[in-house]
């Protein structure tokens, strides 16, 4: 990889965990605490977040109309999510042994923690939890996606990509035909180390 592009990813990483640690401190600020996989709150902090929660009733009879002209294709969604869900997992349990690309851990994907505030209702708290699963869903699938493409294609667009994931800016260069070889072995050398410290660190 070009150094210098080595250099402004490891400069992202570094911005990244400063915007970690700020949002860590502003946790800290409302007392949300960490127990092992669940959120803790001081008894004082649920009683003062339990004076803003709004009535179901109240929420439902008050919502806007836009919102309820909205739920019949929101909620449908979740099938298509689903199935994604359980097609990609069976996809990389059987062909990422075969490849040697290091599985995905699938619940580091998936944060359902808006449920302990005491401030939302359950129909709230359900929403939360869809664009929880949702944004999931998705993030788990890209990674699953972008190790396939690291595999199998790891060579730069020649177009801007937007967003590309933490994989991208690793691959070959468009164009570099001399070199795309060497450079797949590269990174698929890369998949096997990162395999092999998956199973490392299980064993």
């Amino acid at each position: 990889m070009n150094t210098q592009i080595q250099e402004f990813l490891n400069r992202i990483q570094q911005l990244e965990a400063s915007i970690e640690q700020e949002t860590k401190n502003r946790r800290q600020q409302w007392q949300a605490d960490f127990d092992e996989h669940k959120v803790r709150f001081e008894k004082e902090v649920l009683a003062q977040q339990k004076r803003f929660k709004e009535g179901l009733l109240g929420y439902v009879l008050t919502a806007e109309w836009r919102h309820v002209l909205c739920v019949p294709f929101i909620y449908p969604v979740l099938l298509p999510m689903l199935l994604l869900d359980v097609f990609v997992t069976i996809y990389q349990w059987i062909c990422f042994p075969l490849c040697g690309i290091p599985r995905v851990r699938r619940t580091a994907y998936f944060v359902f923690d808006r449920n302990h505030l005491a401030y939302l209702n359950w129909l709230e708290k359900i929403n939360c939890a869809y664009c929880s699963y949702g944004n999931g869903v998705i993030s788990y699938c890209r990674e699953v996606v972008a190790l396939t493409e690291k595999y199998w294609c790891p060579i730069k667009h020649a177009r801007r990509r937007m967003q590309a994931h933490t994989h991208y800016h690793g691959f070959a260069d468009y164009g570099d035909a001399e070199n795309y070889r060497t450079e797949l072995a590269r990174l698929r050398g890369e998949l096997l180390k990162m395999r092999q410290e998956s199973l490392d660190a299980k064993s």
